[in-house]
């Protein structure tokens, strides 16, 4: 298996740690990690296929890589796995590699990688992420098994990394069947009418300060690991946000019309003070039940975002968790309200640079990576 302890010990005792190379495909949340590496003092390899993400690099000196890797297909990348290890290259991963590789391509993928990627399973399916999160204290949306159950508005989301692509709300069976595509995996969550905010934490497992999560413990049975909120966002999405101004839904289903789901960017928000020990709650739980998803788990590692919406009685239903960073980061390239409290410039993409600066300084790679 790709990433297993001894494996990863392997390649790491051929790396050069002062020569490490921060690579990442060219898309997602790429501007940032790779300005994030640069300012760490990192070298960095942009992945891509088609000139045309080559060229857009260019209009951000300040995150071109120093070095290209240009594909025909990203699947090419599992081949080019020695190619990569001598160039000491460690991958950030993001949704984008995970969705033009694959989940399993990607856990095969023979490169030492950020964070564990094992955790990526449990995120690609709605069940198993329910599972996690509900393990570790969160409140989640019900979910329908039969539609022909419908009786209410739902909402029906696609498994994995699609930005919102096919989402529809449903509010009987008719509706459904005529807006699903059964080819694909789906899920069938009441609708939760509230505000939706997509909260970005980071767990740094070799840090013995800040907000610490209960539970982890260092081989010595000290307490362990920082946990930070690093930013927060709301989505824009295609369409769904400005529906309510031409009419009912019924009256515009009637002109062919069906409310969007996709996203096309984001804003940066914050949440008010008094809800921040329970944003903190969540996050630490989701970070303590990590641990117990299968035997020898590692658990989270580096980034991960919940995504919740809070109701007019400022309560949180968390509907889904990314493993990883999200593009709703690249609002904070330049910091975040969070993040300036306690440095000025830190983007996400940058705290993990930093994460695996510190891990190389005090020879400790191995446990942020796989």
């Amino acid at each position: 298996m790709a990433g297993s302890g001894e494996q990863l010990a392997e390649w790491l005792s051929a790396y050069n740690h002062d020569e490490i190379t921060i690579g990442v495909v060219a898309s997602h949340s790429a501007l940032q990690i790779l300005h994030g590496a640069r300012a760490e003092g990192f070298r960095t390899l942009g992945i891509a296929v088609g000139e045309g993400r080559r060229k857009m690099f260019k209009a951000f000196p300040g995150a071109e890589p120093d070095e290209w890797l240009m594909l025909d297909d990203y699947k090419q990348m599992l081949d080019k796995a020695d190619w990569f290890r001598e160039r000491n290259v460690i991958i950030i991963p993001h949704g984008s590699l995970v969705e033009y590789l694959g989940a399993d391509n990607f856990i095969d993928l023979q490169v030492p990688t950020f964070g564990n990627r094992r955790i990526l399973k449990w995120e690609s399916g709605r069940d198993t992420q329910r599972e996690w999160l509900e393990m570790g204290g969160c409140t989640m949306p019900k979910t329908i098994d039969d539609p022909h159950d419908i009786d209410g508005p739902v909402i029906v989301k696609y498994a994995g990394a699609k930005g919102g692509r096919g989402y529809f709300v449903a509010r009987n069976f008719r509706d459904f069947r005529r807006n699903v595509d059964l080819e694909e995996d789906f899920t069938i969550q009441e609708y939760i009418l509230g505000t939706r905010y997509y909260m970005q934490f980071f767990y740094d497992p070799i840090c013995d300060d800040g907000y610490q999560v209960e539970g982890m413990m260092s081989r010595e049975g000290q307490e362990i690991g920082r946990l930070e909120l690093l930013t927060i966002d709301r989505r824009d999405e295609a369409n769904v946000d400005e529906f309510y101004k031409l009419g009912s839904l019924r009256d515009l289903r009637d002109m062919g019309l069906e409310p969007s789901f996709v996203v096309t960017g984001n804003a940066e928000v914050v949440l008010r003070e008094s809800l921040l020990p329970e944003a903190f709650r969540l996050g630490e739980g989701a970070v303590a039940s990590s641990l117990e998803l299968e035997e020898g788990a590692r658990g989270m590692i580096g980034p991960f975002c919940l995504e919740a919406i809070v109701t007019d009685k400022l309560e949180f239903r968390v509907f889904e968790v990314s493993a990883r960073i999200v593009a709703g980061s690249n609002v904070s390239i330049g910091g975040s309200p969070y993040m300036n409290i306690n440095e000025d410039n830190m983007s996400v993409g940058r705290r993990i640079a930093r994460c695996i600066k510190k891990a190389a300084e005090k020879n400790r790679l191995q446990e942020i990576l796989s």
